[in-house]
This record gives C-alpha cells, structure tokens and sequence, in this order.
C-alpha cells in the first residue's frame, strides 16, 4: 500500500511539473510575440498576447489548486514539500511575467497610433530576447536539477538593468531632441521596464531552483537599475 501511495504521489509531482514546462513554453512564447508585434505594429498579434494571457492565468490557478491539494492529501515529507512549494512559486513568477507581457502588448497598441521612432526598438529587442534565453535556461536548470545553470541565469540578470539603464538614456535623449517623441518615448520607457521586471521574476525563477537543490537562497543581490530615483520616468509596477 505505501508503494502505491508513492508511486501515486510521483505521478502527481511530475504532473505538476509538467504543468510548469508548459506554463513557460507559453510565457516565452508571449514575450516573442510581445516584441514581434512591436516591431510590425501587428494589432492582431497583440491582441493575441492579451488574450493568450487567460491561458496562463488559468494553468497558474489549475497548478495551485491541484498544489494544495497534494499537500492536504499527500502529507509530503521535507524535500518533497520543497519541490512542491518550489513550483507553486515558480508558476506564481511565471504568471507574472505572463502579465508584463500582456502589458507590452496593450502598450504596443497605443504605440500603433503614434510616430515611429526609429532606433528606438532595437534595444529592447536585445532587452527582450535576453530574457527570454534567461528563462529558457532558468526552466532547464529547474529540470536537471542544475544550480550552477540557475546561478549563471541570476548573475545574468545585470545584463538585462545595464540594457534598461542604456535604454532609459537613450529615450530621455529623444525626448529632449524633439519634443514631439516624449509621448512614444514614455510608453517604450514603460515597455522597458516591463521587459526588466521580466527579469526579475526569471531570476526569482532560478532563485527557486538554488533554494531546492541547495536547501537555502542564494545571498540578495543588488540590483542594477539606477533609474528609481526618478519617480517622474519611473512607472509603477503593473503599468
């Protein structure tokens, strides 16, 4: 009987595992399309991304509720419940990302109705794709079990500020070139700083996978982005 309720709880983990990989083949997805759209001012690709946003929303739920419930039922020893609360956090990260993604994508939008500027994308598509390798491999140090792959991602996550501090620069220089551009300039500065937050939550992502092999989180970091301090260019989280 203990054999049967093992093998039904491995069945159940792996389950939820799985419902993980797929929640970030989704969101990687998302952020391509995100940017993509952008770059081709493609409304109907953006209103994709929006509406796949209910997708991940709903695995997310889908994983927690099926999450607790192995808890409630399970009675999982130590490590067991650390993968378990491992991946409820990664799904709620991945979730979140999901969100930014869908708020680039209503900002592209917006963006459709104003002025190219041009140049002005080609950072945060440097921005953008960096994030999503750092995801990509955030979800196969997670699989393999690999906190040298995970630590290499959060260590990464400099990259992505230094990207967003250049950015906000070279923004704020167009706007002071030609007043016309501070309105196209402030939504890319807001879709910048979805792309960072991102980041962020890739790196959380990792985070996890640290404190599953190793029992304990990686030391806090500093983080890079040293535009807070100006709160007129700085959007709040979930603009």
């Amino acid at each position: 009987m203990s054999e049967h309720i093992a093998s039904a709880f491995d069945r159940d983990l792996d389950a939820l595992q799985a419902q993980i990989m797929k929640m970030g083949g989704l969101v990687e997805q998302a952020i391509r399309d995100a940017m993509q759209a952008l770059d081709t001012r493609d409304e109907e690709l953006s209103e994709a991304v929006r509406a796949g946003d209910k997708v991940i929303d709903a695995l997310d739920e889908t994983l927690h509720q099926d999450a607790a419930r192995m808890i409630a039922l399970r009675a999982p020893t130590a490590i067991d419940l650390r993968v378990i609360l491992s991946v409820m956090k990664i799904a709620s990260d991945l979730e979140r990302i999901g969100d930014l993604a869908k708020n680039l994508a209503k900002r592209n939008s917006v963006l459709m109705q104003l002025t190219v500027i041009d140049g002005a994308t080609a950072a945060l598509r440097r921005m953008a794709r960096e994030v999503e390798l750092m995801l990509k491999d955030a979800l196969d140090a997670y699989i393999q079990r690999d906190a040298g792959l995970a630590r290499d991602v959060i260590a990464r996550d400099r990259d992505v500020d230094r990207m967003y501090n250049a950015t906000f620069r070279e923004f704020l220089t167009f706007m002071m070139e030609d007043p016309r551009n501070i309105t196209a300039c402030m939504h890319l500065h807001f879709i910048a700083k979805n792309i960072e937050r991102m980041g962020d939550h890739v790196t959380s992502v990792a985070e996890q996978l640290v404190f599953l092999v190793d029992g304990a989180m990686p030391e806090a970091r500093e983080k890079g982005d040293q535009t807070s301090v100006d709160r007129a260019l700085s959007p709040q989280v979930g603009e």
